[in-house]
């Protein structure tokens, strides 16, 4: 028999791989916490871990859906939806689509919800929503108005559905009749004038902007502007005012004996000697005779 040397390890067992559900489990107690804490792009990162496990679940898909939307990513909602044949989510379809303003086939997408849905409460404010953004302020006020009715008071889509209601009423007071009484107001030369213009082809804020712009050219062709080197404080060193302080000496950088001033300062400087130019004062030169003696006693001595 033989025994087992004491101090070797044996060997571990390979963990096994946890199973497919288990993984799902675990994801998903996280997807629910990272929204209730409103980590939503993490949530979203785990929406795709749960879906390469399973493409076909329908909440994380959902879950998804929704998160993208909250996070105003319309775009990839719209491709995460795709055509969507069976219709399960033509109501985030439609409100994608008005978000990403595409007005007109979120028109066509909500007509269609309609007429399975009409009485749902998002599909009421979806379809004011998108009345009031296409101008159809009398219909989007008869939505309000039915949407306030049935709101609780002190809820937060109360004064939501009431500033809209505020909004579509004032755009629909202006068409009917704010517009004419400023009509009435201005005076009857102007009047004359706006009655036998043709009707606007384009939209007035496209006129307004274009012939903006002609006038800004015209008036860049007529007074060219001379735009005026300014200094860059940065480059200024510190103590120097630009305009004030004058320019350093261009010699700087030249030896002194390389200067245009240099000879000129030796010959100041032994010409002179500290008297006024032009004056001579005869006591300072030494008479002749001295000159000599002196030159004669600095010299040998004669013998006697």
């Amino acid at each position: 028999m033989t025994k087992k040397k004491p101090g070797l390890a044996t060997k571990s067992q390979p963990e096994q791989p946890i199973p497919v559900e288990e993984r799902l489990r675990r994801l998903f107690k996280s997807l629910c916490a990272q929204i209730d804490g409103g980590h939503f792009t993490s949530a979203i990162k785990t929406c795709h871990r749960i879906l390469r496990l399973d493409p076909t679940d329908w909440d994380a898909l959902q879950t998804e859906l929704f998160l993208l939307l909250q996070t105003e990513q319309y775009e990839a909602a719209l491709s995460l939806i795709g055509d969507d044949a069976s219709g399960r989510r033509a109501f985030e379809k439609a409100y994608a689509l008005y978000r990403f303003h595409k007005e007109e086939e979120a028109s066509n997408v909500l007509q269609r919800l309609k007429q399975t849905q009409r009485d749902q409460r998002g599909v009421l404010h979806l379809d004011a929503q998108l009345n009031y953004r296409q101008g159809s302020y009398q219909t989007s006020l008869e939505l309000y108005n039915d949407l306030i009715e049935t709101a609780d008071p002190q809820s937060e889509e109360y004064s939501d559905v009431l500033t809209n209601l505020t909004a579509s009423q004032k755009h629909l007071d202006f068409i009917n009749t704010g517009f004419l009484h400023e009509l009435d107001a201005l005076p009857t030369s102007v009047v004359s004038v706006i009655e036998t213009l043709p009707p606007p082809t384009s939209h007035p804020t496209q006129v307004l902007l274009e012939s903006r712009s002609l006038q800004n050219k015209q008036l860049e062709e007529e007074s060219p502007v001379t735009k005026t080197k300014t200094v860059r404080m940065k480059r200024v060193p510190k103590g120097v005012i630009p305009g004030v302080t004058p320019p350093p000496d261009p010699e700087r950088w030249l030896k002194k004996s390389e200067r245009s001033n240099y000879n000129q300062g030796k010959k100041r400087k032994g010409a002179g000697g500290g008297a006024t130019q032009g004056v001579v004062a005869d006591s300072v030169l030494p008479p002749p005779s001295a000159a000599k003696a002196g030159g004669i006693s600095k010299g040998r001595k004669k013998k006697s």
